[in-house]
């Protein structure tokens, strides 16, 4: 179980489903958290299109959800769950915890651990026997938080861009 943060959470902080008027806040947010300068995500007008097909594709599938985590009105973090099934492990459901990140002025105030602590409770209710995450080897930072709270190194990820 996600052990407790040592800090108390932000008063009046909320965690709820995104909606399409959060997707400029969530690619802000992935923005921010871009310590690898790789420049992809935009706000620029003429990419929006594609961010918002992508979150209706995501809210319109029953195995995947955006989540923002809110203060005062301003999403100051976001995460995505993804459930899928495999015949591995007598068919368990696995739950994979994506596009982890919290608003730099918010980060060390609990934020952090009130989304992880959200996340397990939301793939446990929708079934999930495992809870997986990925992330940039480069995110020192975020490596430290996820095994502080109760993560365990367990793989070594492998990607293709097509």
């Amino acid at each position: 179980m996600l052990k407790d943060p040592t800090r108390p959470l932000p008063a009046g902080l909320t965690i709820r489903e995104a909606t399409r008027g959060d997707v400029e806040a969530v690619i802000g947010l992935v923005m921010a958290g871009d310590i690898l300068g790789l420049g992809v995500d935009t706000l620029d007008p003429a990419a929006r299109a594609c961010y918002l097909a992508a979150f209706e594709q995501i809210s319109a599938s029953s195995h995947e959800s955006l989540y923002v985590a809110e203060l005062g009105g301003r999403a100051v973090g976001t995460f995505q769950i993804s459930l899928s099934r495999t015949l591995a492990h007598r068919g368990r459901t696995r739950a994979t915890i994506e596009t982890v990140h919290v608003s730099p002025d918010m980060r060390g105030n609990g934020v952090g651990g009130a989304m992880m602590r959200a996340a397990l409770a939301l793939a446990k209710g929708r079934g999930a026997g495992r809870v997986q995450l990925t992330s940039n080897k480069k995110r020192v930072d975020a490596h430290r938080f996820y095994e502080r709270i109760g993560f365990k190194k367990s793989r070594e990820g492998f990607k293709w861009d097509v």
